[in-house]
Parts: C-alpha cells; structure tokens; sequence
C-alpha cells in the first residue's frame, strides 16, 4: 500500500513538475490573414516556448497576408526569441504570401511543404481608412519594405536578391524555385520530416549564435488558441462584421422607433460593438460606411415625404453601393464576398422599409380609446333629435344633438365630441 502511495506521488510529481520543465517541440497553426489577433496568438506561443524551454517552435502558416503593423510585431517577437522556430507553409497546396512571406523569411527554419507557394510581399498601396495611396507615399511604402526584407534575408543567409524581387517585382515562388534559390531550407510532407532532417544540424541563430538541435525522439506538442482568441478571430472575418454592423444598426433603429422594448436596444449595441473592434482589423472605407447611415435616413425620410417610392429607392441604391464600398481591401480573405453583401443589404433595405410602414400604419390607425375613440362609431337614437336627445352609441347613453331632426330609433354616426359629454351626431 505504502508502494502504491509513493508510485502514485512520483506520478504526480512527473507529470507536474517535472515533464512541463522537460523540452520539447510545439507547434502552431496559423490558418487565416496576420493581423491582431494571429499576432497575439503567435507571440503567446513563443513565450510558452521559452518558458518551458523547447527546442523548436513550427509555425505551420497557410495565409494571404494582412497589415504591415502586426506582421512586423511578429517578426520582431521571433527575433528575439530564445527558443528556434521553423515555419512551415503547410498543408499541400497552401500559400505564405506577402506579409506570410516576410514572417517566414525570419524564422530560423524555412520550410514548404509540396505544392505551396511563398512571395508576392508587394505593399499594397491601400491605407486602413480605405483610401488609395499616391505614388510617392507607395514608393516609400515599397522601398521601406524592400530594406526590411533585405536585412532579414541577409542576416538569415538567404537569397537577397530573391526576397527583394518579392517585394519590388511581386515575384512569387514555388516550393522548387525557393529550395533552388536558397530561399528556404527544405521540403517537408510533414511536421516529422523537419525533426528528422534537422536532428543533430547546427543552425545559426538571428544573433550570430549557434546551437545544435536535438531533436531525435520527440513528440511534437500543439498548441491552441484559446477560446478567448478564437471568439476574436472569428468576428473578424469579414462577412461577420458586415453582419454584426448591419444587425446593430437595425437593433439600435428598432430600439429607437419603439422606446422601452430595450432587447433590440441591448443586441443592437453589442453587435455594432463587436462590428467596430471588427473593423479596427479591416481596413474601412468611409464613404461605403457613410452611404450605409445615409441608407437609413432615406428609410426614415420616407415617411415624411410623399416620395411614391423614390427615396427607398435611393435607399436600397445607397445601401447595396456602401456595402460594396464598405472594406476596401485587396486580399480577398480581408473583405467580403459581393455574392453575401448584395442579397444581405437588398434584405435589410426590404426589413427597414417594412418597419417603417408599420409605424405609418400604427399613426394612421383609428384611435380605439377616449373622447376620439367615439368618433366615427355607429349609435341608435333612444328619443327624437329635434335637435337634441339621447343616443345609445359605444354601450353607453349620450346627450347628443345634431344638425337636422332625427327620428327615435334611427341609426346616428358620431362626428364630434363636445365638453360637458355632449357629442354631435349625423344619420347615417
């Protein structure tokens, strides 16, 4: 029994102690565009890394790009990390382009799997606000990220000239033509031939250091986002922000046009909350976010003005263009699909306008309550109105009095309610 205790006492010791301090191998997997959200996922991982000591760190990448600010966020992360790291453009028929590109060029470890590509690193002259660059701004955008990608390549030992056509010419690489070129380090099917071709190989660190890696026998661990981070990479999809943005502001449209309902009020808020963190990742064009509010005015001016149709016309119109408009982004993963924004703003547009006719439809509607209730309801003359008498309307007795003799039992219609409950009849 004492043995039993004991074993079981070492087992938790191992396991708690002693096996998260033993080096090991992680891996990440980044299978969307770099911006905000992969760049803390990427950094996060690489202090894990380090604090428990591994040997090497795969960065297995399948993307398209994203923004210059968090991919350098990340190249400066893994410069200066202690732990190495190999990026690996996985799986078969994936890409590392642009800012992917940059990214992998400064890893320690280059690697491609059959039937990717890498490159095509060109700055797209767009800024975040959605507006296009001039030349000369592009030019300095250009000839900056060429100096960047120079000196990585250099300090790393890898094709210059390569690299910084990538960036200057847009050139893009097969795996073949980057191995041949001396751009990368080796092609790989999987995450096990990387440990295997690289065991025992001594690699020279960003530094100038060189460390010798061990690497027979291990188990490659991964390492996951956490949920947190999987909630904000998912709302940063395009298509969800545009969403999100349109399903606020009909909540908040909602809220306001009928006070006190205050579900539509709070779902409204939150969502165009979710949509803004959302945007501050997409690079948004103002106009398109300005047509979209100018949408709405239309819907409501309808309305007030008799347009026989013309304003929620041009509502529909300036709805469906600022959709179009709205996330100017030349990756297509960073801005959403035409076939989902135009039947999602054609919609809306549709959901609005019926709002609003409700709402003239409850203004126009005969009040059924009060002194204005009465009008417009159907009696029966209890006594002759010559001009006054007594009406029996709405299941009660009036004083009424009318223009013109009536007889007793004659149907009367209520045209006016008068002080002092008196009311004005006519015959029907």
């Amino acid at each position: 029994m004492k043995n039993l205790k004991k074993l079981i006492f070492l087992f938790f010791l191992y396991f708690l102690i002693i096996y998260p301090l033993q080096a090991r191998v992680y891996k990440i997997t980044i299978n969307a565009p770099i911006h905000p959200v992969t760049s803390e996922f990427i950094r996060q991982a690489i202090d894990q890394a380090e604090r428990d000591q591994a040997k090497l760190l795969i960065m297995a990448l399948n993307t398209p790009g994203g923004l210059d600010s968090s991919m350098r966020e990340i190249i400066e992360r893994i410069l200066s990390s202690k732990v190495p790291i190999a990026a690996y453009v996985s799986p078969n028929g994936a890409r590392a382009a642009s800012a992917g590109f940059f990214i992998c060029l400064a890893c320690d470890i280059f690697v491609m799997a059959p039937g990717t590509s890498t490159g095509a690193a060109h700055p797209v002259g767009i800024s975040l606000t959605g507006q296009q660059m001039d030349e000369t701004m592009a030019a300095k955008v250009t000839e900056d990220a060429a100096a960047h990608i120079r000196t990585i390549a250099e300090k790393r030992g890898r094709n210059v000239k390569m690299a910084e056509e990538a960036v200057t010419q847009s050139r893009s690489y097969t795996e073949t033509e980057a191995l041949k070129g001396g751009l990368i380090d080796l092609i790989a099917a999987n995450e096990e031939d990387i440990l295997k071709h690289f065991d025992q190989r001594t690699i020279k660190r960003f530094s100038g250091e060189t460390i010798q890696l061990q690497l027979q026998d291990e188990t490659i661990e991964e390492i996951s986002m956490s949920a947190r981070q999987k909630f904000l990479l998912t709302i940063s999809n395009p298509n969800l922000a545009y969403i999100l943005l349109m399903l606020g502001l009909l909540g908040l449209y909602f809220e306001f046009s009928n006070p006190g309902a205050i579900l539509p009020g709070v779902l409204g808020g939150i969502s165009l909350l979710l949509a803004i963190f959302a945007f501050q990742i997409l690079p948004i064009n103002y106009v398109g976010l300005l047509l979209i509010l100018l949408a709405i005015g239309l819907f409501i001016l309808e309305i007030k003005v008799q347009s026989y149709g013309i304003l929620s016309i041009g509502g529909i119109m300036a709805m469906v263009l600022g959709s179009i408009m709205l996330i100017n982004s030349p990756i297509p993963e960073l801005r959403p699909s035409l076939n989902f924004i135009i039947p999602v703003a054609i919609g809306l547009s549709l959901i609005f306008i019926f709002l609003i006719m409700l709402v003239v439809r409850a203004h126009s509607r005969k009040v059924m309550t009060g002194k204005e209730g009465l009008i417009g309801e159907i009696g029966t003359a209890q006594t002759d109105l010559n001009p006054e008498g007594k009406v029996f309307v709405h299941g009660e007795l009036w004083h009424a009095e009318a223009e013109e003799n009536i007889p007793q039992g004659s149907k009367v219609k209520v045209i006016e309610v008068k002080n002092g409950l008196k009311i004005k009849v006519t015959k029907v």
